[in-house]
């Protein structure tokens, strides 16, 4: 279960994804686990590990900390209403549409290959930053709450697309948001009572430690090697995802 934790935490902070290496685990452990008590206590480990990503990005990567903070708030409210809503969406329509777009999102950065790896030239304007900042935190943050997996990854190719952001300082940005609906959707479960505190906690602590390294790897490696990663996960939780649906 920590060995999954590690990896979940390195995968998160690199682009996003961990949820998917974590939840499976956690089914395997402990087979009678109720679906809500599995995401709350991943929740604990994966706002810890995005917390310490934070900080690990923050000291390399410029922050647009005015607009980011308030925008990691609105992720928290609609993550925590995401959860809220959770008993009365039927969470597999959700899995096909997923997978779809993770496919398309592969299929983009294929035949994209210069998105995400320098900065645009023309920078976006302040309006259209707040804007594209707002409505990935509140409607990525909602999925967030109601499903996860891949919420980091939508989060960096939101920002690289519509911003023209390069993948470093873009996953450093998602780490931000994240951070905000992992908080509040911890929040929401916590409240219900379904967050497993022992089990969850010494998780965070492997989850810190894979988040500290992965977050140091794509600092040091640069965009090219968050592109790579970024690819090699969406493949994976395309696989991920059709096994859980139709397997």
């Amino acid at each position: 279960m920590l060995t999954a934790a590690v990896a979940a935490g390195w995968v998160d902070a690199v682009v996003g994804g961990g949820g998917l290496i974590v939840l499976p685990t956690l089914f395997v452990v402990l087979p009678g686990l109720a679906p809500q008590t599995a995401l709350g206590t991943n929740k604990l480990a994966a706002f810890s590990g995005t917390s310490a990503a934070v900080l690990t990005f923050a000291r390399k990567v410029p922050m647009q900390w005015r607009t980011l903070l308030p925008a990691a708030g609105l992720a928290a409210i609609a993550a925590a209403c995401g959860s809220a809503a959770v008993a009365l969406i039927d969470r597999e329509l959700f899995v096909p549409i997923v997978m779809v777009v993770l496919v398309g999102v592969a299929i983009f950065v294929t035949l994209r290959p210069s998105i995400g790896v320098s900065m645009a030239t023309n920078p976006p304007t302040r309006r259209k930053t707040l804007l594209v900042i707002g409505l990935a935190a509140g409607l990525i943050g909602l999925y967030d709450g109601i499903l996860g997996p891949g919420t980091g990854t939508f989060l960096i190719i939101t920002f690289a697309t519509l911003l023209g952001t390069e993948f470093v300082r873009a996953a450093a940005m998602a780490k931000v948001i994240n951070c905000g609906s992992n908080l509040g959707s911890l929040i929401f479960l916590a409240s219900t009572g379904h967050v497993l505190w022992a089990l969850g906690l010494s998780m965070a602590v492997a989850n810190v430690a894979g988040s500290i390294v992965g977050s140091r790897m794509a600092l040091a490696r640069g965009a090219e090697f968050v592109r790579v990663v970024l690819l090699i996960v969406v493949v994976g939780m395309v696989i991920r995802l059709g096994w859980q649906q139709f397997g």
